[in-house]
């Protein structure tokens, strides 16, 4: 009985192939338009969270503070009030992992016939450890190069392929502001950070190397600012309680005075920035369902056509015995064989336009068996959804009524 009901829906919908078509057309541009919208935020969220997985974990940024000059008040940063004797300090708190302070600035660089401007970051050995920094080829500077403020310096991907390209930089000599410096180490790959910066774009040098030969300091031994690792995320809560404690100590500050430093949650910041990707990602897939809902309304119009200009065709098989259960199981059938289709269809077209949207707009796409099942199952849901209506109208006719039906 069921492979006859089917045959029957195939039949009846092949006797319309045009009007089939376009019914299931809302299916197909509704199922692709999820896979689409779903795979670009999937994409989008999986970019932001390897940005920060590559800013490192449990991290803060310590500012220096702000400065007032004819009632106008800068940003942080105006005044230089962080020194390295106190990144030094915090290393002895309990709620730390690591401290780094940091000097930056840019400069030009040049290996033989190439040269490359880039961003210099003077820190300690500690630097590569907070923010989670492997060392590709070669090794990382140490603190006796600290101590000794030597030439030595670790390059990132980008800088190494603009200077040596294929060649290994380790061991060779470059020139920064005409002065002389080891490549002592290789950085792995990075990539862009969430501002869309390329970290890869870096050389790391002793801050001491920057302080005294490179940049110079304005005070001896201030820095810009100074990045710091909590222990583990429950711990960073009290870890900025302590850091602000030991600052305002060793600034020597009154309680009615504010901070003359501004310190920054990064993990927090980082966090906030997937949550809204993961709404817009949800936004981007409820508006296309919106789709969905369009073509379950077109499946719902076009069986109820169907079921007037076969109102004769249904009072002849009430009247030679065919059931209520029947008939509305027939056009079901029919609601759902349309619906399917059109989901097959979708499927296809929303994986290849998400491919198509990768390759020409270079946009970052995940295309997941999970909005592939979802989208398949609501759509073959909306189908039978609004199929019903007009299945129960059919199912609900008079006979005689119906075999009068001109």
């Amino acid at each position: 009985m069921n492979w006859a009901m089917l045959f029957e829906a195939w039949v009846a919908m092949g006797a319309n192939r045009l009007r089939t078509f376009l019914t299931m057309l809302g299916m197909v541009i509704g199922v692709g338009a999820v896979i689409i919208m779903s795979a670009i935020g999937a994409g989008t969220q999986a970019s932001v969270q390897q940005s920060i997985a590559s800013m490192g974990s449990n991290l803060f940024i310590i500012l220096a503070g702000s400065s007032t000059s004819g009632g106008v008040r800068m940003g942080s940063g105006g005044v230089q009030t962080l020194t390295v004797s106190d990144a030094t300090a915090m290393e002895e708190l309990d709620s730390l992992l690591a401290t780094a302070p940091v000097s930056s600035g840019t400069a030009q660089m040049i290996y033989q016939s190439s040269n490359w401007n880039t961003q210099i970051t003077g820190s300690t050995p500690s630097y590569f450890q907070v923010r989670d920094w492997r060392i590709e080829s070669g090794y990382p500077f140490t603190d006796s190069d600290v101590r000794g403020a030597t030439r030595v310096a670790v390059i990132g991907q980008t800088v190494a392929q603009n200077l040596f390209g294929d060649n290994d930089p380790v061991g060779k000599m470059i020139r920064i502001k005409q002065s002389p410096y080891i490549v002592v180490g290789v950085l792995g790959k990075k990539g862009q950070s969430l501002d869309g910066r390329d970290q890869d774009d870096t050389v790391i040098i002793p801050i001491t190397t920057a302080q005294t030969k490179l940049f110079g300091s304005k005070f001896k031994g201030t820095v810009r600012f100074i990045m710091t690792q909590a222990v583990s995320e429950a711990m960073m809560d009290k870890a900025q309680q302590d850091m602000t404690q030991l600052l305002r100590q060793r600034h020597k500050l009154r309680e009615s005075v504010e901070d003359d430093f501004t310190i920054r949650n990064l993990t927090a910041l980082a966090n906030t920035a997937q949550e809204t990707t993961k709404a817009m990602s949800l936004m981007l897939a409820a508006i296309a369902s919106i789709s969905l809902l369009v073509g379950g309304i077109g499946i719902m119009n076009i069986m109820l056509v169907s079921v007037t200009e076969r109102t004769r065709e249904i009072g002849i098989r009430i009247a030679i015995g065919a059931k209520q259960a029947n008939i509305l199981m027939q056009f079901l059938l029919e609601a759902l064989m349309i619906s399917i289709m059109g989901c097959l269809i979708g499927v296809s077209v929303g994986v290849g336009g998400a491919l198509i949207v990768h390759k020409v707009l270079s946009i970052n796409v995940v295309i997941t068996e999970g909005s592939i099942i979802v989208s398949f199952l609501v759509a073959t849901g909306i189908g039978v959804f609004f199929g019903f209506y007009p299945a129960h109208k059919a199912s609900n006719l008079e006979p005689i009524e119906a075999l009068r039906y001109q």
